[in-house]
């Protein structure tokens, strides 16, 4: 079996109609349930589950509601967790896993330190920021917008930066970071090149 794949390649099919059971499934599988299941399907972005007791449901626990140091889980493995969200459009009931609640209060430790400057490690390089590990299983993102950092020249992953907490917002729950300049870092990958010298009038002639 390929590491990713979607539900149907795994012989999981629905008992009834997705679709015409999706009133029915909002209405018993409200935000804030708690749920079991199994994993039935794994792509990058997440797992597809099924849901015990609600045979015609599809859960969707995507990478942002997951732990940042938790693999995926695997095709058949149980699992645990919250309903957080229904999306209408694909009929998919969206899940949080319980490891990921429990991960979630560590990032609790970090909302009386807005503003104080820390040590991180840079994890990951993504199209819209950096994200930095603060501590075991905490990350935070730099988002693409600092103006203190170009994201694709300043950093690399792995290597050690100091970041200043500019926000942590416990509802999603996440943290935000401010880039700050690393002493002894080669200075073209910690500010921009002085501009080229232009020749006087003189000069020119």
């Amino acid at each position: 079996m390929s590491e990713y794949s979607w539900p149907g390649g795994n012989g999981w099919s629905p008992a009834g109609d997705p679709i015409a059971a999706w009133p029915e499934t909002v209405c018993a599988l409200p935000v804030g349930t708690r749920i079991t299941g199994a994993v039935i399907g794994r792509q990058p972005f997440g797992v597809f589950l099924s849901v015990d007791g609600h045979p015609a449901a599809v859960g969707l626990a995507r990478v942002d509601r997951m732990p940042v140091c938790m693999d995926l889980p695997t095709v058949g493995q149980r699992v645990s967790g919250e309903v957080v969200w229904h999306a209408d459009h694909n009929h998919q009931v969206g899940v949080s896993l319980s490891e990921r609640a429990r991960h979630d209060e560590l990032t609790t430790r970090f909302a009386d330190r807005v503003g104080q400057v820390v040590a991180g490690c840079v994890t990951t390089i993504a199209p819209f920021g950096v994200f930095v590990r603060l501590a075991a299983c905490v990350e935070g993102l730099i988002p693409l917008s600092d103006p203190v950092m170009d994201v694709a020249e300043a950093v690399c992953e792995g290597q050690e930066i100091s970041v200043q907490i500019s926000a942590v917002d416990l509802e999603r729950p996440r943290i935000l970071l401010a880039a700050r300049p690393v002493e002894g870092s080669p200075p073209d990958r910690t500010r921009p090149p002085s501009p080229t010298k232009q020749p006087s009038p003189s000069q020119r002639s």
